[in-house]
């Protein structure tokens, strides 16, 4: 039996006229790679990098003025993660100093794509993401419109 998607869920899903621009606005955030980063070959453990790049995230809505405690008590909406590509091109070892950076790609009414890295100062990107979050009720989890105040500050970025 063939679903048909919903007139709400198509909206949801046309992408916005915000595009990625030429110039790059990445944000940056500093993350130290500690023992329990890492596996038993002393390199970051591939899952970790996820974590590095959340908190990159969280902390780049938090410099737009978007914490994620405020989104929820004031929009009621939270940010949640639909896909990722990841690709892992270098190790990174304990007592690393990274520069995990986020970079708008694209977004849809209800979604945002982000471009991600894990950089090491010497030794260039060590991984490389594409991550889509999208924006769900934080109650019933369905997705919801971006907050226009959280749309205009990407549309300033982008």
């Amino acid at each position: 039996m063939k679903t048909v998607p919903s007139p709400e869920s198509q909206a949801l899903s046309r992408p916005l006229s915000i595009q990625h621009s030429a110039l790059r606005t990445d944000f940056t955030w500093p993350v130290r790679v500690y023992y329990e980063d890492t596996d038993s070959g002393g390199v970051v453990y591939y899952a970790n990098y996820l974590k590095f790049m959340e908190r990159a995230r969280t902390e780049w809505l938090r410099d737009m003025g978007f914490g994620q405690t405020e989104l929820l008590r004031d929009h009621s909406v939270i940010f949640v993660v639909r896909a990722v590509q990841v690709e892992y091109l270098r190790p990174a070892k304990f007592d690393d100093l990274l520069a995990v950076t986020v970079c708008f790609h694209e977004a849809g009414r209800s979604w945002i794509e982000l471009d991600q890295t894990a950089e090491h100062p010497e030794n260039g990107v060590l991984v490389k993401a594409r991550v889509k979050v999208v924006c769900v009720n934080g109650q019933t989890f369905k997705p919801v419109q971006i907050p226009a105040p959280v749309r205009a500050s990407i549309e300033r970025i982008s």
